[in-house]
């Protein structure tokens, strides 16, 4: 049991440090490193085929729910929906649009 929660805690850290510093294309090599590394974990810990799969993908899971994470703390200020609401461009908006059309 506690092989488990330590690569579910590991997974959650790794899906967090990938989403605070890297892009998303990142996942697809963490990704695949991740469910080979907690299956070969597993299998020397003496877990089984059919118990190990539930671990993985709650691993798998645990690491993309803490990229999202990471990524929504890195891009707060940019995801307001007020800025559309408004009608006012936001951070990354045209600017000085009047003055192309003149």
């Amino acid at each position: 049991m506690t092989t488990a929660l330590l690569l579910l805690l590991a997974s959650t850290i790794t899906g967090l440090a990938t989403g605070l510093f890297f892009r998303v294309w990142t996942l697809l090599l963490v990704s695949p490193a991740t469910a080979i590394l907690a299956a070969a974990v597993l299998q020397t810990s003496g877990f089984g085929f059919w118990t190990g799969i539930p671990i993985i993908v709650g691993c798998l899971l645990a690491g993309q729910l803490a990229y999202l994470a990471g990524t929504f703390h890195v891009h707060r200020g940019k995801l307001s929906m007020q800025d559309e609401i408004d009608g006012e461009p936001g951070e990354h908006g045209h600017r000085h649009i009047d003055e192309e059309n003149e």
